[in-house]
C-alpha cells in the first residue's frame, strides 16, 4: 500500500496546529482608551470647561472606535448569535441611558446660555439700572437652582447604575468583545459623571450627595489636584451675581457690571463648545443604537 506521503491526494489528514490569533489593533486601541478614561485621575471633577472638553473629546474618540468595530463582520456575527441576544439588549439599555444623560446635560447648557443672553441684554439696554439687573440676576440664580436639582437626581441615578457594574476583568467567562463593551460603559459613566458634577458645582454637589463619582472598584487618591481647587466659569458667574445682589450699591456697582459682562462672555464661549461636543456625541450614540438594533433584527 502506498504511503500517505507518496499519495498526491492523501486520504489521511495532517494534524492542524491552532496558533493564537493576533489581537485586532482597533480592539487594543479601544481597550486602552477605555482604561484611561476610567482611571481615577480622569474620574475627578474638572473645574474648567477646557478640561471637561478634553475628556468629552476622548470619549467621542472611544465611541467612534466602537462604531467602527460594530461594522466589522466578525463583531456583527458574534452579536447576532441567539445566545447573545440578552447581552445586546443590555448594551441597548446602557446606550439609551447615556443618551438620556447626554440630552439632560445639553438641555441644561442651552438653558444657561439663554439665561446668560437675557442678562447681557439687560446690561446693554439698561446700563446702570440696578433694580432691573438685580431682578434678572435673582431669576438667573433661581433657575440655576432648579436645574441643579435635576442634575443632582441624574448623579444619584448614575451612582445607582455604577454600583451594579463590575469591572470586565472579573468576568472571565465573558467574551472579549462584550468585556470591551463593558469597559466602554464604565469609561462613559466616568466622563458623564464628570460632566454632571461640573454642571452641578462642588459646593452644590457636597450638599446634594457625599458619594464619589468613581465606580467603587476604581481606586481613588486622597490628593486633591490644583485643578479641583479652582472654580469653573459657571461658578464665577454665580459668585458675581451674588456679589451684585448682596453687595453695597454705589460706584463699585459699575465695576461689578463690567466683571459680570466678562464672565458671561467667557461662560457663553465655553457653553457653545460643550454644546457642540454633546450634539456630536448624541449623534454618535444614536448611530451605536442603530447598529445594535440592525444586528438584532437581521
Amino acid at each position: 500500500m502506498a504511503s500517505c506521503a507518496s499519495n498526491p491526494t492523501p486520504l489521511c489528514h495532517a494534524r492542524s496546529i491552532s496558533l493564537p490569533s493576533r489581537p485586532n489593533p482597533l480592539v487594543l486601541n479601544i481597550d486602552e482608551q477605555a482604561q484611561r478614561l476610567s482611571s481615577s485621575s480622569e474620574a475627578t471633577t474638572p473645574s474648567s470647561s477646557s478640561s471637561l472638553s478634553h475628556r468629552l473629546s476622548k470619549l467621542q474618540d472611544l465611541l467612534d472606535s466602537l462604531n467602527v468595530l460594530l461594522q466589522l463582520t466578525h463583531t456583527r456575527q458574534l452579536l447576532s448569535r441567539e445566545s447573545h441576544e440578552y447581552k445586546v439588549d443590555e448594551l441597548l439599555s446602557s446606550s439609551l441611558y447615556f443618551l438620556d444623560v447626554c440630552s439632560i446635560a445639553k438641555d441644561v447648557l442651552v438653558q444657561r446660555r439663554e439665561q446668560a443672553q437675557d442678562l447681557q441684554s439687560v446690561l446693554r439696554r439698561k446700563r446702570g439700572d440696578e433694580s432691573e439687573l438685580m431682578k434678572e440676576s435673582a431669576k438667573y440664580l433661581a433657575l440655576g437652582k432648579k436645574s441643579k436639582r435635576q442634575i443632582s437626581k441624574s448623579l444619584r441615578d448614575l451612582k445607582s447604575k455604577c454600583s451594579n457594574w463590575s469591572p470586565a476583568e472579573s468576568e472571565p467567562n465573558t467574551e472579549a468583545t462584550f468585556s470591551m463593551f463593558r469597559k466602554a460603559e464604565l469609561a462613559s459613566s466616568a466622563v458623564f459623571g464628570s460632566l454632571l458634577s461640573f454642571l452641578l458645582g462642588p459646593k452644590a454637589q457636597s450638599k446634594a450627595s457625599s458619594w464619589s463619582l468613581r465606580p467603587k472598584f476604581i481606586v481613588s487618591s486622597k490628593r486633591v489636584s490644583p485643578e479641583q481647587e479652582s472654580s469653573s466659569e459657571f461658578e464665577d458667574v454665580d459668585s458675581m451675581l451674588q456679589a451684585l445682589i448682596h453687595g453695597k450699591k454705589g460706584k463699585n456697582f459699575s465695576l461689578r457690571q463690567e466683571d459680570l459682562q466678562g464672565g458671561l462672555w467667557k461662560m457663553q464661549s465655553s457653553i457653545q463648545e460643550l454644546e457642540e461636543q454633546l450634539e456630536s456625541m448624541l449623534r454618535c450614540i444614536i448611530r451605536t443604537r442603530a447598529s445594535l438594533l440592525n444586528i438584532l433584527t437581521h
